[in-house]
């Protein structure tokens, strides 16, 4: 059966400057040690969650992206984490799914955290990104995300037009995705809903779920307990981060993922739905 290396870097971000946050990621990720294929960055790594996108905003051939096709490619791993794009006069919070051979895609953040006007200077995505490697698919989603559950449920028919009265909705064969990541700054203050909504986006989904938070306190003195979780699809914690600066790999088992579907296929009992753009 298929196996999946990932490596979580859980940081303690330099407000807003991009200089320092990538020499210390590069730093972090030249230093791991074992045999990684996925290395995963918090949300806006680069600058932390700031909402002076109008300074801090790059094109999508600015030198963040760079830094990451060339980081990719010598370590020879996919390379993800968000950070602030301007593209046609708006701008995302976009995550980045970079390959090592500098091709990529990404995924525009769509639920906007209003309580801290995120709303008022950043532009919602539309289009959810479900990556492929090895034989896994990856569904790729940004903090807010977490609390919205119809944006990452499973079932293969999400997004798409509902049948006809008097027709049978076509159920998926197979599940959607089999990995879901949130990248995130998510805070202390709103821990236990982070990790209890972590373990939810697990269980309903029966999929794994990795989580990537950041620690330390940000440029508005807001404390982020980091809370980095690996979860397997029953909902068993496989890695918990604490408090504190963190890099660490862990080996996902397709194995494992497929004994619970095929032991609990509650999957085959999804509602047939569709999202409006």
């Amino acid at each position: 059966m298929s196996t999946l290396t990932v490596t979580t870097i859980q940081a303690n971000l330099r407000w807003e400057d991009k200089t320092a946050n990538l020499t210390y990621f590069e730093d972090k990720i030249n230093g791991i040690r074992e045999t990684t294929e996925v290395v995963i960055l918090p949300e806006m790594f680069s600058t932390g969650f700031s909402m002076k996108p109008e300074i801090l905003a790059e094109r999508m051939d600015g030198p963040t992206l760079e830094w990451m096709k060339r980081i990719a490619a010598q370590k020879k791993v996919i390379l993800t984490g968000s950070l602030i794009i301007e593209e046609e006069g708006n701008y995302y919070n976009r995550l980045i799914w970079m390959l090592p051979n500098g091709q990529y895609g990404f995924y525009d953040k769509r639920h906007r955290f209003a309580y801290a006007g995120e709303n008022e200077h950043y532009t919602a995505g539309h289009k959810r990104l479900i990556a492929s490697v090895k034989g896994w698919k990856v569904n790729l989603l940004v903090c807010y995300d977490l609390r919205f559950p119809v944006w990452s449920r499973q079932g293969g028919t999400a997004g798409q037009p509902a049948p006809d009265e008097g027709q049978t909705a076509g159920m998926p064969t197979a599940p959607e995705y089999d990995l879901l990541i949130y990248v995130a700054n998510w805070p202390e203050r709103r821990s236990v809903a982070w990790k209890t909504l972590l373990q939810a986006r697990a269980i309903e989904n029966q999929s794994y779920v990795v989580g990537v938070n950041r620690v330390g306190e940000d440029g508005n003195k807001i404390d982020h307990s980091g809370d980095t979780m690996i979860i397997d699809p029953l909902g068993e914690v496989c890695y918990h981060g604490l408090k504190e600066e963190a890099v660490f790999t862990y080996t996902l088992r397709k194995e494992r993922l497929e004994e619970v579907r095929n032991r609990f296929p509650f999957w085959r009992d999804a509602d047939h739905f569709s999202i409006e753009p």
